[in-house]
């Protein structure tokens, strides 16, 4: 418990000191952030605003599981688990492609940067890498950090197994690609508002928080009363999410309207990848669809908008993703993120109450 307070201190203090320091830098640089024309013509005013914030994001979550990691190691002697890092691995390598999109942006000044097809392959190679690994990295709890099929919470429900050992991983690389994917562009997609990213996965990462404490409580072998896990060091995981919340919690104090700096594709695509990394680790991949709800509208809403306009010519929506439609109708921009914070809230508690359930079931505890 300690290791956590350490790990949760060190990020708070991390992002509220590192965040001005930041957007100093990058006012110095000139590196502001470049408005979609076609977006709200109040957003116009936001040109120029500091971007890049996920670096201050990325480096609280990383000090901040550091330092826990260091308190654990010299108090116990405790090694960082296999799994935490390749869980940092996954958020710091898709912060990194990140932040290459963000500075082609400020470099052509544009809201536009890396192309579709090189942010892809970026994606692909990064996302393959991590899943590979995952597989077949030994970890010092004996369990895989990941599992070679598809699972709602814990067990697969649908096992790669039957295809031998090798085509399960190229089964699981496939599937750990759509999710890096699938999570790093919803995130991105519902960085449109002030605070409506860092606060959703504020929540979010508070919901994994929960889940990976439990897991680490009821884990095989730890003689406690209930179903237990087999899941790979979740107590790090829950350390990693809840330095995840903590830095995301202090990064809305500039980012919450009128945001002083956006978190820009290296915070977008470094919390999505972070978030496919815990539901894969964490052996939760479907129950993440509950967890990160309000991300799953927001790409869902913008999907709907290009297929119907594709095979219709008319739009579903004012304007897609779903949050620009609400500012269309006349929602203030504060409006909209409450409840739309609110409303990842509610997918957060169904969620947890989903994980609770389904251990009391296994239990035995339900009637």
């Amino acid at each position: 418990m300690i290791s956590l307070i350490v790990g949760i201190v060190v990020s708070l203090v991390v992002v509220i000191t590192g965040t001005p320091l930041l957007i100093r830098l990058v006012h110095r640089l000139h590196y502001g952030q470049y408005i979609r024309q076609d977006g709200p013509q109040s957003h116009l005013v936001k040109r120029g605003t500091p971007t890049m914030g996920g670096v201050a994001i990325i480096a609280s979550i990383v000090l901040g599981w550091g330092s826990s990691a260091l308190y654990r190691y010299l108090h116990t002697g405790e090694a960082p688990s296999g799994s935490a890092l390749l869980v940092i691995f996954a958020m710091i390598s898709m912060g990194a492609l990140g932040f290459i999109d963000d500075f082609a942006k400020v470099r052509k000044r544009q809201n536009l940067g890396l192309s579709v097809g090189a942010k892809f392959a970026g994606q692909f190679v990064l996302a393959t890498i991590y899943a590979v690994l995952a597989l077949l990295v030994p970890t010092k709890s004996g369990f895989p950090s990941a599992q070679a099929g598809m699972s709602f919470i814990e067990r697969p429900f649908f096992s790669f197994a039957f295809a031998g050992n090798a085509l399960a991983i190229v089964l699981f690389v496939i599937w750990a690609n759509f999710l890096m994917t699938a999570w790093t562009n919803a995130v991105n997609l519902t960085d449109g508002l002030d605070g409506l990213a860092s606060g959703s996965s504020m929540i979010a990462f508070a919901g994994y928080t929960f889940i990976a404490f439990w897991e680490s409580y009821h884990l095989k072998g730890a003689g406690h009363e209930g179903y237990a896990y087999a899941v790979s060091d979740p107590l790090d995981l829950s350390i990693i999410a809840a330095c995840a919340a903590v830095a995301c919690f202090g990064f809305l104090w500039f980012n919450s309207n009128p945001a002083t700096i956006f978190m820009g594709d290296t915070g977008s695509l470094a919390l999505g990848g972070l978030f496919a990394a815990m539901s894969i680790a964490t052996h939760t991949e479907f129950l993440a669809v509950i967890l990160g709800g309000l991300f799953v509208i927001e790409t869902f809403s913008d999907i709907i908008q290009v297929g119907c306009f594709k095979l219709t010519h008319r739009r579903v929506f004012k304007m897609a993703p779903i949050h620009h439609h609400f500012e269309m109708l006349g929602w203030s921009e504060t409006k909209v993120v409450v409840r739309f914070w609110m409303i990842e809230f509610m997918f957060v508690l169904v969620g947890l109450m989903t994980f609770y359930a389904d251990w009391a079931g296994r239990s035995g505890l339900l009637l």
